[in-house]
């Protein structure tokens, strides 16, 4: 009897972002495998161009073909440790393989790659997280669901409560408009940025969204609802294999009074199916959040979500959870700050929160 053929190595290796080829053959492997909009070599690079974080990835190859991909960030602050994120500004983007064995090879190799960048931990954002890791299933959620067949149906699957709200919002004169240039980025931008001063967390610098949309294309959008030509909400969305994904948004504090928020998220779930897609992703929240609980309320169950992240010896993990208590007195302080002055420190603290 023959012996059988020898098992072909899996070669674990940094990938070169800069490979117009490389990064075509990922970005398949990512679509081929239902990865994320974060899992793509585009979203690292678009990172890197907005915030100045080195984008990076690790692929596992065997026999010429790629089984295993896990993008990285490499983050680093003046006042957060040095940190490898899976994937960086992403809700998700952990190690995307054929198997799990694979997946666990690519986070001991990004383990030891942390150590010689001297950084003091890794942090996955989904996928299979090694034994001996950090595991967290309890601190966020997800919430995805089909979308509707049309528009009336769309409004009916929601639940009769916040049903009511959207109608009231749809009585107000308000106007819907979706686009990429500079006015709609300027009015994202100046409403998410004033949202975010409320809820007390730094904005991300505008450089960041500006170069998702331009690396996206037509992947990419921005909602803007107004009235009397002042925006009132405004929400940058994704779309990726059929999937609508909301991930930017927010609204002023007018935004109560008009419903602009309810009509923002109802018209973009109808402009989603007249694009094609089957799904609409409300992304992720902090369990026993208010956004946790908005999103219920529009009829979507959470899904638990697992983080996972490992320490280097001796070393201590970066805390950016908004929702520690470390950072109780400090999110209490930003929502005082004039929109002025956080516009501009915001941008620079938020570079380190990927």
């Amino acid at each position: 009897m023959n012996a059988p053929f020898p098992i072909a190595p899996e070669a674990i290796g940094l990938v070169d972002l800069s490979d117009s080829d490389s990064v075509s053959r990922i970005d398949r492997f990512v679509i081929e495998n239902g990865g994320s909009p974060f899992h793509r070599p585009l979203w690292l690079q678009a990172v890197e161009r907005g915030t100045g974080q080195r984008a990076m990835g690790l692929v596992t190859e065997c026999r010429g073909n790629i089984v295993g991909w896990l993008p990285l960030t490499e983050v680093h602050s003046p006042l957060f440790p040095r940190a490898l994120v899976s994937s960086g500004f992403g809700v998700s983007g952990g190690p995307l393989a054929k198997r799990t064995d694979v997946a666990h090879r690519l986070c001991e190799a990004a383990a030891e790659l942390a150590v010689r960048r001297s950084c003091a931990s890794v942090e996955l954002r989904g996928g299979a997280i090694p034994s001996g890791w950090h595991i967290r299933t309890d601190s966020h959620a997800n919430f995805r669901a089909p979308l509707a067949h049309d528009d009336d149906a769309q409004l009916l699957a929601i639940p009769r409560k916040q049903r009511a709200e959207i109608r009231k919002g749809l009585q107000q004169d308000l106007t819907v408009s979706f686009g990429r240039d500079e006015w709609h980025r300027v009015s994202h931008y100046a409403v998410y940025a004033e949202s975010v001063r409320n809820l007390g967390t730094p904005v991300f610098p505008r450089s960041l969204f500006d170069a998702v949309l331009d690396a996206f294309g037509d992947d990419a959008d921005i909602l803007v609802v107004s009235q009397d030509d002042v925006p009132q909400s405004a929400v940058l969305t994704l779309y990726h294999n059929g999937v609508a994904m909301p991930y930017w948004g927010g609204g002023v504090w007018d935004a109560r009074r008009t419903r602009s928020n309810e009509v923002m998220y109802y018209r973009l779930m109808c402009n989603a199916r007249q694009r094609g897609c089957s799904q609409f992703d409300f992304g992720r929240s902090k369990v026993g959040s208010g956004a946790f609980a908005y999103k219920k309320n529009w009829g979507f169950e959470p899904e638990p979500l697992a983080y996972g992240a490992w320490t280097a010896s001796g070393a201590t993990a970066r805390d950016v959870d908004p929702t520690s208590t470390a950072y109780s007195s400090k999110i209490a302080l930003w929502k005082k700050l004039p929109l002025a002055v956080s516009n501009r420190l915001g941008p620079i603290i938020a570079r380190g929160l990927a």
